[in-house]
Parts: structure tokens; C-alpha cells; sequence
């Protein structure tokens, strides 16, 4: 499923990209500055939106296909940045920012994760997420979300549809500065919930 998961995940997500989820990512990561880390690089969806101020860029990504796609991507754009395999569970510090684009949805242990990412982080450093949720303002879709689930989770490489992540995100000991919740136009129905923002480590 990774290696097909990474020859469709592109096409398949083109829509959403021109809808909205390219301008999300311009947004929240231009003005990035310093040593960045971006967990589950995927395909590079987001190198094209660092700005100047990125002093050091890794991409971490524990997929091999995933990977792959990256390292092609990174030399077409002659980005200065460096690959990494890595998962959430083990990664390097420290930084000043830490990105993750729809990839809580998938780490096997939410809450772990997060703690790893608060403990790579320095004092006062960002984390800046994009993230499909749970629909709980909309109650029939999270029932769709809750039946569709287990099934999800074995197709979409363990993608879940049901996750609270902002929740998750303040349990870990970071402060949600800024906080959009909005639907993901184009995408799947049942994925179109998604939160937005930047959390700082205090």
C-alpha cells in the first residue's frame, strides 16, 4: 500500500492543492525562519513554500517509496535540504520549527509523537501543523468517520479519520496560538475537516 500510496497520493490530492491546501501552506510557511524540521516529507508538497528565512531544512520521512518521490523532488527544485529516515518516534534536535502537513493522522501513537516533537523543540519554538480531524461539529459525517474508520486505517496506511489532534496537540505541553478550522474543498467528504495553526513549546 505505501509504494501504490506514493504513486497516487499527487494526482490524487492535485484538486485540494488547487483549492485551497496550496494557499494554507504558503501561509503558514513563508515566513518560517531558522532550523526547520518537516516530518513526513511525503512526495515535497511543501518545499515550494519555505521562504529565505529557513536556515537549515530536514525532511524526515520514514517511507521508502515516500522517500523516493522526495529525494526526485528536492533535485528539481535544487532545494537545500537534507532527507533524513526518520519516524516520529526518533527524531533529531534541536529546531526552531517543526511542520507536519497531514501526517498526525497516521503516526501509530498520537500523543507520543507529540511528545517527541515538544521534546525536539527549543523554548519558544513553533510547531506549525495542517491536520484532517474529526468532524465533531458535524454529526453525521463524524458517524460516517467513525464507521468508516477501521477500514480506512488499513487502505490509507494507517491513516485516521477520528483524531481530535488539536486536543492531542495541548496535552503534549504546547500553547495553540492560532487555530483555523475549515473544510478541505475537493477532497473526500469524510477527510474534509481540518484544523490549521501554530502552537508554540513555552
Amino acid at each position: 500500500m505505501s509504494w501504490l500510496l506514493s504513486q497516487i497520493y499527487d494526482p490524487f490530492m492535485r484538486k485540494t492543492e488547487r483549492a485551497c491546501l496550496g494557499e494554507w501552506r504558503g501561509e503558514l510557511l513563508a515566513s518560517l525562519a531558522g532550523d526547520v524540521l518537516e516530518i513526513g516529507a511525503g512526495t515535497g508538497a511543501n518545499l515550494a513554500h519555505y521562504g529565505d528565512g529557513v536556515t537549515r531544512l530536514v525532511l524526515a520521512e520514514p517511507d521508502p517509496h515516500m522517500r523516493k518521490r522526495l529525494s526526485r523532488s528536492v533535485a528539481e527544485r535544487r532545494a537545500r535540504a537534507e532527507i533524513i529516515d526518520a519516524g516520529v518516534a526518533a527524531l533529531p534536535d534541536s529546531f526552531d520549527v517543526v511542520v507536519s502537513t497531514l501526517v498526525l493522522c497516521s503516526v501509530p501513537d498520537l500523543d507520543a509523537a507529540l511528545a517527541e516533537i515538544r521534546r525536539v523543540l527549543r523554548p519558544g519554538g513553533q510547531l506549525v501543523f495542517i491536520e484532517h480531524v474529526a468532524a465533531d461539529d458535524q454529526p453525521e459525517r463524524l458517524a460516517w468517520q467513525e464507521r468508516l474508520d477501521p477500514l480506512w486505517v488499513r487502505i490509507a496506511s494507517g491513516c485516521h479519520l477520528t483524531r481530535r489532534t488539536d486536543q492531542a496537540i495541548e496535552r503534549a505541553g504546547l500553547e495553540i496560538t492560532s487555530l483555523t478550522r475549515q473544510s478541505l474543498r475537493k477532497a473526500l467528504p469524510f477527510v474534509r475537516t481540518s484544523i490549521r495553526g501554530v502552537a508554540i513549546r513555552p
